[in-house]
């Protein structure tokens, strides 16, 4: 991610949260970032060098209501529209909500499991994650049958590998060095 669009999801961030008014922002940026990607003709209009900033913000002003957009997200979309940076909006989307989720305490976990795991395993799970990282978790679940038993999380950089796989390449190097 460039840090432009990461410091557009900060700023953006910072009004939110103090508003508290994440969710209502998130929801207004989506709607935003699928009309966009939604209409061609919406992204060329948007993106051409040859359409004053005023006609643009002319639209915006009239799409807003229509698609659920609040007076701060329209006016973030003017200000990536007089940067000429609405080609950045499904970054921005992405980032900003990773940047709410930071600021929430939420991590994101993919957990990949050698086979479905019940709700109440993917609860325990959970648990000792939200216990290990003092976060809460938000998971994606995962198969691969190559791990034999167990699971493998990883949550941001880390990984938790707790595959039977894992275990028995641990005992295979420690049998080797005896």
């Amino acid at each position: 991610m460039s840090v432009i669009v990461q410091r557009y999801a900060s700023a953006l961030a910072d009004v939110a949260v103090e508003r508290k008014s994440a969710d209502q922002f998130r929801r207004e940026l989506a709607s935003f970032a699928n009309a966009y990607e939604e209409s061609a003709d919406l992204r060329h209009f948007l993106q051409s060098p040859a359409i004053d900033r005023r006609d643009k913000h002319g639209v915006i002003e009239k799409l807003a209501p229509r698609i659920g957009m609040g007076d701060s997200v329209r006016n973030f979309v003017f200000i990536l529209i007089d940067h000429r940076r609405t080609g950045l909006i499904e970054g921005l989307r992405i980032a900003f909500d990773e940047e709410l989720k930071k600021r929430e305490g939420i991590a994101q976990a993919a957990v990949i499991s050698a086979r479905e795991l019940s709700d109440a395993e993917k609860r325990d799970l959970i648990g000792a994650l939200e216990r290990v990282t003092g976060k809460r978790i938000e998971a994606a679940y995962g198969l691969d049958p190559e791990l034999v038993g167990g699971a493998v999380v990883r949550i941001g950089s880390t990984i938790y590998d707790g595959s039977v796989r894992e275990q028995l390449n641990r005992l295979r190097a420690q049998l080797e060095t005896e």
